[in-house]
């Protein structure tokens, strides 16, 4: 385990290094390659929220998407992903979300319905659960796969990482080489550790987390070590520590 001194000097080392659009291509696989080509929050958000699983087969599968149909009606979205599925979702869940997001997007900007969330509180997890709601709100459709997609509002305090919501959150307000920066309302301070278990492992063996269960109080803490190193953006370490994790940079 690295010391505190020479963890902050690696991961600004790391996220210097990092800050660049040639981490994102085909041979460096990210769902980020894609929603780069559109810069679009809906097209973000199902690239976000489609990422799990093997990176190539992510990209590969939100590639073959037409996300002009965004702006279509529900018997086109049908028929033009027909034969679209991946993983644990079915060839209908993924017609019933862009069904769902291009009623959304006719009507308002995720953005404001996020920030009817986060207002109260400054909290991305109001912010992040306003926006499930509306989803749910939006179709009543509901299936296994369609819901392990969006996730669920928790009746008491959340347990899950929400890691794709985060990473979501990630592109939409922080604004370099690699991110997006989308979103203006939402401060960088009150983001939150989009955490995957290759980074929850990386966070241990840097002494950054403590804590033994990969859940939601480990993003709280991991978020809060990394405040130490930067309280005004925490969440910028996060591609950094990505990368160390899959390139191998620490093996103990």
């Amino acid at each position: 385990m690295l010391d505190f001194d020479s963890t902050c000097r690696l991961l600004n080392s790391e996220v210097k290094k990092r800050d660049s659009k040639s981490e994102l291509s085909l041979e460096r696989a990210d769902p980020l390659l894609v929603a780069t080509k559109y810069k679009d929050e809906y097209i973000s958000f199902i690239c976000a929220m489609y990422a799990y699983g093997n990176a190539k087969l992510i990209v590969k599968f939100l590639s073959s998407l037409d996300f002009s149909l965004l702006e279509s009606d529900e018997s086109t979205i049908r028929e033009k992903l027909e034969g679209r599925y991946y993983r644990f979702q079915s060839v209908k869940d993924t017609q019933e979300i862009f069904i769902t997001l291009s009623k959304m997007k006719k009507n308002s900007s995720l953005e404001s319905i996020f920030m009817e969330g986060y207002n109260f509180k400054s909290n991305v997890m109001d912010g992040i659960y306003r926006v499930i709601e509306a989803i749910y709100d939006t179709n009543p459709y509901r299936s296994r796969g369609y819901e392990f997609l969006i996730g669920k509002v928790p009746k008491k305090k959340p347990t899950s990482p929400y890691k794709r919501w985060l990473m979501f959150l990630r592109w939409m307000v922080r604004d370099d080489n690699l991110d997006l920066g989308l979103w203006k309302k939402v401060e960088k301070k009150d983001l939150l550790m989009p955490l995957d278990t290759h980074t929850f492992k990386i966070g241990q063996k840097l002494g950054l987390i403590k804590r033994k269960s990969y859940d939601f109080r480990s993003v709280l803490e991991l978020t809060e070590s990394l405040k130490k190193l930067d309280p005004n953006d925490p969440i910028k370490y996060d591609f950094a520590l990505y990368r160390i994790g899959q390139e191998k940079l620490i093996t103990s």
